[in-house]
């Protein structure tokens, strides 16, 4: 990394105090963006690289993601999100003929979806044509969105058997080539429903996970079927499905009750544990939609610590760090990641915010 492209971190506008709706943005240079798994450049998943920084006093360390149950203390309690990877990415057809790429996002009750049609104008009641007989109907466009529709798919299978043969993982620009769908998924996935990776716990491995609990350090589960990024036009997240399970909470409250630290990985951990927060500040067992969106303004309230990756510019996410971390802090944090070369996006490398 040269001076010159350490000094690319460029942060724009920033305000003199945290504001909701003005997530931190900088200019990231295009060599950090990482363009394949770890694995296809020669590492494990769990080499990864592993920023450390501290907001009690403000330390950065550089070290491996291998290593990052030495970075927590015994009696800390990981919690991941166990939902599995879809593999959401459909080529669908218009009227004219035209093939268009379609993201499949949350699916909803009653049949209906909500789907990202990409490159291209699409309108209501507009009928998409997809492989082997199926369609798609776009009812109407999402709430508060200029890119997602409210859509009805009519399939010759069941849904998941038709992504299973249709369907490839989502992917965008950065990553030119084609994984496959198990270059998506957690070692601790269960439940498909995810539209994206839940890619913060992508790098642990059972080694990993092994040294974490001979440390003392517990693991608990939450699941979040998470949505299409919004890559370009850096909306808030939609609503999405989420549940806490009862044993989950329970671990949760003991953990605290000993003062140990809930250690979230990743941005949807964050959203389902603080959408099941009471009014008193107790973790409680949940499940159904949340439409939380974690800013400054709101902050966080059940989780002590974050794994998380590294955010592209303007995205969401970034409200949420700051929420968590401050934005001096997250600021910091990232020209140091930028000066020392850590990659960005689902196949990079990862922050863990003490």
């Amino acid at each position: 990394m040269t001076t010159a492209d350490a000094a690319a971190l460029e942060l724009r506008a920033a305000p003199a105090r945290p504001t909701d709706g003005q997530p931190l943005d900088f200019v990231l240079p295009p060599a950090l963006e990482a363009r394949e798994p770890p694995e296809a450049r020669g590492l494990r998943r769990d080499g990864v690289r592993l920023l450390v920084t501290n907001r009690s006093d403000g330390t950065i360390q550089h070290a491996r993601f291998v290593e990052l149950p030495g970075h927590l203390t015994p009696g800390d309690l990981l919690v991941v999100n166990d939902s599995a990877t879809l593999p959401a990415a459909l080529r669908a057809r218009r009227r004219d003929g035209q093939w268009v790429p379609l993201h499949l996002s949350t699916r909803l009750p009653a049949g209906l979806w909500i789907v990202e049609p990409r490159q291209t104008h699409v309108e209501a009641n507009d009928t998409l044509e997809l492989p082997d007989g199926g369609r798609i109907l776009l009812l109407v466009t999402y709430p508060g969105s200029e890119r997602l529709w409210i859509a009805r798919l009519d399939l010759p299978v069941p849904w998941l058997d038709y992504l299973r043969r249709h369907g490839r993982p989502i992917t965008y620009p950065y990553v030119p080539g084609q994984w496959p769908l198990e270059a998506y998924q957690t070692v601790y996935a269960q439940e498909p429903g995810s539209a994206e990776m839940p890619s913060a716990g992508r790098a642990f491995t059972p080694e990993v996970l092994a040294h974490a609990a001979r440390r003392g350090i517990g693991l608990a589960r939450i699941t979040l079927h998470a949505g299409v990024a919004s890559a370009e036009r850096h909306e808030p997240p939609t609503e999405e499905w989420y549940r806490v399970p009862p044993e989950t909470a329970e671990a949760i409250a003991a953990v605290r009750h000993r003062r140990g630290r809930v250690v979230a990985v990743g941005t949807t951990v964050v959203r389902a544990v603080e959408s099941s927060v009471t009014p008193s500040g107790h973790v409680i067992a949940s499940q159904g939609w949340t439409s939380l969106v974690v800013t400054p303004r709101r902050g966080v309230q059940a989780v002590d610590a974050l794994l998380t990756g590294f955010h592209e510019p303007r995205a969401s996410h970034l409200s949420m760090l700051e929420a968590f971390a401050g934005r001096v802090h997250l600021e910091a944090a990232y020209r140091a990641a930028v000066a020392a070369g850590y990659l960005w996006h689902e196949f990079g490398d990862l922050h863990l915010i003490l």
